[in-house]
């Protein structure tokens, strides 16, 4: 018989974590002297320490390793529990990387004192909506104004609900800078169901992974906001995959004061 020390050091696992396998049952002391309360463990409970020390080196919670063991003499069930695990590893190592890449780039954009570092940009999903839309040619961009008169004008006999959370959001569809002749597109989400009205379409819309960065403040910041997202694009293994938009978190219909409004820049993106 080998005391906890001994058997600690040929199963290279902590007397501490002896202990606690004792206590809940995956590794019991083959003998306990009740006096001395010393535990004692069998040469023969040597290849049991080396499976648990094994599976635990892998990742393996111990309420895994419970449900392994009671599987290990099972050549298939215990190739599936390594499977999961090789799997779930590899998903842990390419989010790192991701990390790790984001981590790279904005310490390279810190150290060339980049201004477009004044804006965090994130990566996230704006989640499938139905929306209230109004899509027209308009003279120039700050004429957007007047699609969301029409929307709201025509809108009001509906008694139409916001949803919540509600996002209005500007699309804009000719994929460049245009000095004239727009095609903007101007949504709200909203809850309900609704008929379109003569310029107001009614519709769902999928899901959009993005990139974006809010900033608070006038639109003058809109262009160098719009090359802190395409930088951060670039630099991070993503890739353009549709025409930008702005969603307006506090917009000029709640205040008149440029300085508090709230506006997220998004370009829909995929992985390269």
């Amino acid at each position: 018989m080998l005391k906890i020390g001994d058997f600690s050091k040929l199963s290279r696992i902590s007397i501490r974590m002896l202990r606690h396998y004792d206590e809940i049952g995956l590794l019991v002391p083959e003998e306990i002297d009740h006096f001395t309360n010393y535990r004692y463990y069998s040469e023969n409970q040597l290849p049991l320490a080396s499976r648990i020390k094994a599976l635990k080196d892998m990742g393996f919670s111990l309420a895994s390793v419970f449900e392994i063991l009671k599987n290990y003499d099972n050549p298939k069930a215990l190739e599936q529990y390594l499977m999961l695990k090789q799997t779930e590893i590899r998903e842990q190592v390419k989010e790192s990387n991701q990390r790790l890449l984001l981590l790279e780039t904005t310490i390279n954009r810190l150290r060339k004192e980049d201004s477009s570092m004044n804006y965090d940009v994130i990566l996230k999903e704006l989640p499938e909506r139905y929306v209230a839309s109004v899509r027209k040619t308009i003279d120039s961009y700050d004429k957007e104004g007047m699609l969301w008169n029409i929307l709201m004008t025509e809108t009001a006999p509906l008694h139409i609900q916001a949803d919540n959370p509600c996002y209005t959001l500007a699309i804009f569809h000719d994929g460049e800078y245009k000095e004239r002749d727009v095609d903007v597109e101007v949504q709200k989400s909203v809850k309900g169901d609704y008929k379109n009205t003569d310029n107001v379409v009614f519709k769902t819309v999928p899901p959009i992974l993005m990139a974006s960065a809010t900033y608070k403040g006038s639109y003058d910041q809109v262009t160098e906001v719009n090359q802190a997202v395409a930088n951060w694009i670039l630099d991070n293994g993503y890739e353009f995959d549709g025409v930008n938009f702005c969603i307006y978190h506090v917009s000029p219909h709640e205040t008149s004061n440029p300085e508090e409004l709230v506006t997220e820049v998004c370009y829909p993106v995929k992985k390269k």
